[in-house]
Order: C-alpha cells, then sequence, then structure tokens
C-alpha cells in the first residue's frame, strides 16, 4: 500500500560530544534527494576542513527505501552504520547525519568509536524537531461568486486547505485533502454548499505537504 504520511525534520540541528579528547560534531539536515545530502557533506568537509573524519548516513524516500552510510577512513562498520542504525530508529526520512571528528590524540577502538558516532546522532535526534509530511490529493471545486466566500471558510474551519481561489464567471477553488479523507469529500461539498458546489472532472492532483507535527 502507498504511504500517505511521513516523518522529515523541521530545522537543521547541531550536537557535539567528546570522548577522551575526540570531539563529534554532528549535522542534521532535512534534504530533498541523494544529491542533495552529499552535498551537506561536501559542506561540512569545506567549513570544518580541520577535522580528521566526515563520516555521513541518510534516509531518503517516503518509505526511508534509500538507505546510504559512509565510514570516510574510519574502521569498516565503526561509524557510518551505527549513525545510520540511529537514523532508522528514529523513523524519520529525508534526513542526512555527517559527523565530523577532531582526533583528540587517544585511540578509541572500533566498540568506542561506535558508541560516539551513534551517540551523537542519537543526541542530536533527541534536540530535533519532526515535521510529519502528508499526501494531499488537490481537487478543483467551482461555486458561485455568492457562497464562495462562505465555502472557503466553511471549509477552513473543517480543517480542509485551500488554494488561491480562481475567478471567472464561477469560482474555482482548490481543495486540499489528505488522501486518506479523499473519498469523503463530494459529500463534505455537497453539505456545506447546499449541493451547489461542483467538482471539476479530472482536475484530482496529488502532491506531498509539510503539515503540523500532530496529524
Amino acid at each position: 500500500m502507498e504511504p500517505t504520511t511521513c516523518r522529515t525534520l523541521a530545522a537543521p540541528v547541531v550536537a557535539r560530544l567528546e570522548d577522551r579528547r575526540s570531539v563529534f560534531e554532528c549535522w542534521l539536515r532535512r534534504v530533498e534527494d541523494e544529491a542533495d545530502a552529499r552535498g551537506v557533506v561536501d559542506e561540512a568537509r569545506r567549513t570544518l576542513w580541520d577535522a580528521r573524519h566526515h563520516c555521513s548516513a541518510f534516509v531518503l524516500g517516503v518509505d526511508a527505501s534509500v538507505v546510504r552510510s559512509n565510514d570516510d577512513g574510519e574502521p569498516a562498520g565503526s561509524a557510518g552504520m551505527p549513525m545510520l542504525e540511529a537514523l532508522t530508529h528514529a523513523g524519520l526520512t529525508d534526513v542526512v547525519a555527517v559527523v565530523s571528528r577532531w582526533f583528540g590524540g587517544t585511540k578509541l577502538g572500533t566498540g568506542g568509536l561506535a558508541r560516539a558516532y551513534g551517540g551523537v546522532v542519537r543526541e542530536a535526534l533527541e534536540q530535533a524537531v519532526p515535521l510529519t509530511r502528508v499526501l494531499v490529493e488537490e481537487v478543483d471545486a467551482r461555486i458561485g461568486h455568492d457562497l464562495a466566500g462562505r465555502l472557503e471558510h466553511d471549509l477552513r474551519v473543517r480543517g480542509v486547505s485551500i488554494g488561491e481561489a480562481r475567478y471567472a464567471q464561477e469560482v474555482t477553488l482548490p481543495v486540499l485533502v489528505p488522501v486518506r479523507d479523499a473519498p469523503s469529500l463530494p459529500d463534505l461539498l455537497a453539505e456545506l454548499s447546499g449541493g451547489r458546489a461542483d467538482l471539476v472532472a479530472a482536475s484530482a492532483r496529488r502532491r506531498w505537504v509539510d503539515a503540523p507535527d500532530d496529524t
């Protein structure tokens, strides 16, 4: 079944952790695609140029189907994988974590590195504000000028989002409704308009929109 909601990051987060004088700084960012994620890694390399390693992990897609991790020279499995496990456990998608490490002079061992890399990502996730995204169906509804304002108001009161109205002989209101609620839209429009609002045939369009976190 096609996902109709997903959770991502509302705003960037930076977190730091120190272990035996090695410093780990995590950048947690929302991204659109793989190129965007790799761009964040490149930005960290340029900005934090004096760090020895810039390890990364990201999760992409509404079904979190694209996952990648990179140890960037650390022992295999000691950095990217613990970071990725922290991301997937949080249930977020379209997010990248980049952890830059400054070596403190004491080797931490594979286990110590895994705890530090995974731990700083978890610290960033604890600070993060999640954002829900919803798959909506946008359908054009036409109604007379005399009822358009009232219908728009009543729909908004019901929690239905409305796009920018278009005015001609009749008013066209782009109605945005979560896909899961789309089957009930005709009945709702009929109820609020007394049967005078018409849905435009073949006007339905689907897209993802940010929604309040309690959606």
